[in-house]
């Protein structure tokens, strides 16, 4: 698959190949192969060409919000709002938002719900289909017009992150995804928000080391994987967004 970007003009550009982006990876890789997550997220935005980041707003994603708003306040920062958040993370996020000086936060939402789950019903019978309605699609659209986008997922989180690069390819989109945080563990993440002193997302405090949509997040017990509250008792892990051969897959955070 190739995407059609666009010159300064708005007329279409040269569609860039899967080879070229792949090509672009690795040299980005290479190129960053022993810097800094900051030093990632700057090389990003200003070489990996239209970059947005994708943030939850949840327990850790303060960091790179952070993070971001040092090097440019103006990035494109991408939050969806499934309508089934917890109040606690509406609230975290105009006052993160706020506080950091971030100036071009965009609130995504579905834009079909009041059709296709009018009473919000769905995640009872199809967890999968309500994600994929409420949180995939919505944010695969606002994608649309993005080169890449920043993640916050890390090597630690599951073993099928265990070789997780700065830089990939995301499986046909025609976009790159960037993680900057690839390499860091649990404690670097706690220790950069001390030491910056970055606001807590008040449910953390409550037992929700993870934290999704309201309905299917729970509390976790103390010695529990930190995703055990999410679905709980359900065989699902992740809301989707995350693409793996041209397929939408749930195996990881």
């Amino acid at each position: 698959m190739t995407r059609i970007d666009h010159d300064i003009h708005g007329h279409p550009a040269a569609p860039r190949s899967e080879e070229a982006l792949a090509e672009q990876v690795a040299a980005l890789n290479a190129r960053f192969k022993h810097h800094s997550a900051t030093s990632v997220m700057e090389g990003a935005l200003r070489d990996a060409g239209n970059i947005a980041l994708v943030s939850s707003f949840g327990a850790e994603s303060v960091v790179l919000l952070h993070m971001a708003a040092v090097i440019d306040p103006m990035v494109p920062v991408l939050f969806v709002d499934t309508e089934l958040l917890f109040t606690e993370t509406l609230v975290y996020q105009q006052e993160v938002s706020e506080r950091l000086g971030l100036k071009n936060v965009r609130v995504i939402k579905a834009d079909d719900i009041a059709e296709k789950d009018p009473y919000g019903a769905l995640r009872f019978s199809d967890t999968d289909a309500c994600c994929t309605l409420r949180k995939t699609i919505p944010l695969q659209k606002a994608l649309a017009g993005y080169d890449g986008w920043i993640t916050g997922r890390k090597r630690f989180q599951s073993g099928t992150r265990a070789a997780l690069d700065f830089f990939e390819v995301e499986d046909g989109t025609g976009r790159m995804k960037i993680n900057p945080l690839a390499h860091w563990a649990p404690e670097d993440v706690r220790a950069y928000m001390d030491e910056n002193r970055l606001p807590r997302h008040p449910l953390v405090a409550k037992g929700y080391p993870s934290i999704g949509c309201a309905p299917c997040t729970s509390p976790v017990a103390e010695g529990e994987d930190p995703r055990a509250g999410r679905w709980r008792n359900q065989n699902k892990v992740e809301c989707g967004i995350h693409v793996v051969d041209g397929k939408f897959v749930r195996t990881g955070a």
